[in-house]
C-alpha cells in the first residue's frame, strides 16, 4: 500500500504516487521499495527544496526495466505541475544498500529536474544511507531498517571529512561563484559536514547553520546568518553574492577544514 501523505505539499504527494506506482510497473518483481531521504526525511523539506528519493530493486534493472524508467523520467520533468521537476535519486541495488560495504557502486539515477538519466555513485553514500536508515520515510515498501544495518559512526565522519581541504574549488568547479546560491551552498556544506563529524549524524541545511551559530567559532556568525537568511532567495543565476560573502564562505570552508 502506498503511503497517501509522505509530505505536507499535495502536489508534491501527487508526483510521487505517480513515481512510484509508474517505477512499481517498470520493475515488475524487481520493486522492493520507494522512500524519500534528504531534506523531507529530515523534517526540513520546504518549497526552496529538492525532493530525494530512493527506490530499492532486487537486482541492477536489466536491459527492458532501465529502458522503461529512463522513460518515466524522461516524461515526468515535462508534465503539468511544479514538483514534478524538483525530484532527485536513484534505484539502489538491495544487495549494494545491505552493508556499507556496497558505498561507491552506480546505481541509476535522474539529477535536479533532469530528464535523463545516468550510472553514477551520487546516492550510494554513507550520509544518505544515514538518513535512509534512521528517518527515511516509506512511500511503499518494507521499513527501511529491514534493509540496511546502521552506518559506522567512524564511516560517517570519514565520509565528512573527506573533501574538506577542497572544498570550495570542488564546488565552484561546477556552481559558479558569481551565483549568490553557490556561495551558500558552500556554507552550508561546510557546516554539514562539521556536524557530522562532530555529532556521527546528519542534519539537514538549516538545523546545520543553527548548530555552526552555537558551536563554531563566534566570528562566522554573521556569515552563518546571512546564509540562513538568504536560503529563502532560493535559485537565481542572475544574483550575485553579497560584497565580501564568497570569500568569507571560503575562509570560512578553510577553517572547518582545519578543525575537523
Amino acid at each position: 500500500m502506498l503511503n497517501p501523505h509522505p509530505t505536507r505539499f499535495a502536489e508534491l504527494n501527487g508526483v510521487l504516487h505517480d513515481l512510484v506506482t509508474e517505477a512499481q510497473a517498470a520493475l515488475g518483481d524487481a520493486f522492493v521499495g520507494a522512500y524519500l531521504q534528504g531534506s523531507f526525511a529530515l523534517g526540513a523539506g520546504d518549497l526552496h527544496s529538492d525532493c530525494d528519493f530512493l527506490v530499492v530493486v532486487r537486482h541492477r534493472p536489466d536491459p527492458g526495466q532501465e529502458a522503461a524508467l529512463r522513460a518515466l523520467h524522461h516524461d515526468l520533468p515535462h508534465r503539468d505541475g511544479a514538483w514534478n521537476r524538483h525530484l532527485e535519486g536513484s534505484y539502489a541495488v538491495a544487495a549494494d544498500l545491505r552493508t556499507t560495504e556496497g558505498l561507491g557502486r552506480e546505481w541509476l539515477y535522474v539529477d535536479h529536474g533532469a530528464d535523463e538519466m545516468a550510472w553514477s555513485t551520487h546516492c550510494n553514500q554513507a550520509w544518505t544511507r544515514w538518513i535512509l536508515r534512521e528517518h527515511g520515510i516509506t512511500l511503499a515498501g518494507p521499513c527501511p531498517v529491514e534493509l540496511l544495518d546502521p552506518v559506522p559512526e567512524d564511516v560517517l565522519r570519514d565520509a565528512a571529512r573527506a573533501g574538506l581541504d577542497t572544498l570550495a574549488d570542488d564546488v565552484h568547479g561546477w556552481c559558479p561563484p558569481t551565483i549568490a546560491w553557490c556561495q551558500r551552498y558552500l556554507v552550508i556544506q561546510a557546516s554539514r559536514s562539521l556536524y557530522t563529524v562532530r555529532t556521527a549524524e546528519v542534519a539537514s541545511k538549516r538545523d546545520a547553520l543553527r548548530w555552526a551559530m552555537m558551536h563554531a567559532d563566534p566570528r562566522w556568525r554573521p556569515l552563518l546568518q546571512q546564509v540562513l537568511a538568504d536560503r529563502e532567495l532560493g535559485w537565481d543565476p542572475d544574483a550575485p553574492p553579497r560584497p565580501g560573502s564568497l570569500d568569507a564562505a571560503r575562509d570560512f570552508a578553510a577553517y572547518v577544514a582545519g578543525i575537523a
